[in-house]
């Protein structure tokens, strides 16, 4: 083989490389807020939930030409997330919980309709801690995440009725939870999306 075969090809693999990164870039990292965000109710612990997310992406990354085009980006990280986070289960499971209120004071999410109030937002998010981690996760990826419950059985590996089973539970156990904070029996929209958003 001539010595141009290599210096010709080098130019290809340095494009190939490239562009591989730049469509890693665009399918991938949108979705590391949301990765994040869950990462956080995961481990419980700001630290670990960073961590989590990191080698999320860089397991991504090394199997991204595993990723079929066209199909959900957002459910495969997540799929590879939760497979990551079930290894290293063990590490993080009895941490201390970390509660963000960064977003006490956000804008509000419309005309006339103001933000949660911070004692509001507080019951919440310790009635979301008090979950069982089962419960916390359907309802974190079904209610905020927007996932289907075929898609949460697929990223969770369990069967969809047991996706909608605890789907239920959990939002039957956050009603109970919070009903005595406001002295009156609260709606079924107590997990609505914006209050759980709110607490993100």
């Amino acid at each position: 083989m001539s010595v141009n075969g290599p210096a010709f090809l080098l130019p290809r693999m340095t494009t190939t490389v490239r562009a591989r990164q730049d469509e890693f870039e665009r399918v991938a990292m949108p979705h590391s807020p949301s990765l994040l965000r869950v990462a956080r109710q995961l481990a419980r612990d700001a630290p670990a939930a960073e961590d989590l997310v990191q080698d999320t992406l860089l397991r991504a990354w090394r199997s991204f030409d595993q990723f079929q085009t066209g199909t959900n980006a957002k459910a495969w990280l997540f799929r590879i997330m939760f497979n990551r986070f079930r290894a290293v289960r063990r590490k993080v499971r009895g941490r201390a919980v970390t509660v963000s209120l960064d977003q006490a004071g956000a804008e509000p999410n419309g005309p006339g309709e103001p933000g949660l109030a911070l004692n509001e937002m507080a019951a919440i998010t310790q009635a979301l801690a008090a979950l069982s981690p089962e419960h916390r996760t359907v309802l974190l990826l079904g209610v905020v995440e927007g996932f289907s419950c075929r898609e949460l059985a697929e990223i969770l590996s369990i069967p969809i009725g047991t996706v909608m089973s605890r789907l239920s539970r959990a939002r039957r156990a956050l009603r109970e939870r919070l009903a005595p904070t406001s002295g009156r029996e609260r709606s079924a929209a107590v997990c609505s999306e914006r209050e759980v958003r709110e607490l993100q």
